[in-house]
């Protein structure tokens, strides 16, 4: 799709909990709260959802912050992942 501007899979890891996976939004679009949409969108999509889990490298500071600040997801540790660093956040409907 030519408009496409999100990349963004989720997978369901157990019952009524999901991981996403690498939420992308084309550079020139970021900043305009289509990454917080897509949060939204998921959490309508999958309506069973209890839990959404999700890594992102410990260096990129502005996702952490992103998931952190702007959806509300609490970081629940920090891990390697082969040689990466990742941050593993958590929301929860609780």
């Amino acid at each position: 799709m030519k408009d496409q501007l999100t990349v963004f899979p989720a997978k369901k890891k157990e019952k009524k909990i999901y991981e996403i996976g690498c939420l992308c939004v084309i550079p020139e679009f970021q900043g305009k709260g289509i990454g917080t949409q897509a949060i939204e969108f998921v959490k309508e999509f999958y309506k069973d959802w209890e839990e959404f889990t999700l890594i992102t490298p410990a260096d990129k500071l502005e996702n952490v912050k992103f998931y952190s600040e702007k959806c509300g997801f609490n970081i629940e540790s920090t891990e390697k992942d082969g040689n990466v660093k990742v941050v593993r956040l958590v929301l929860g409907k609780y």
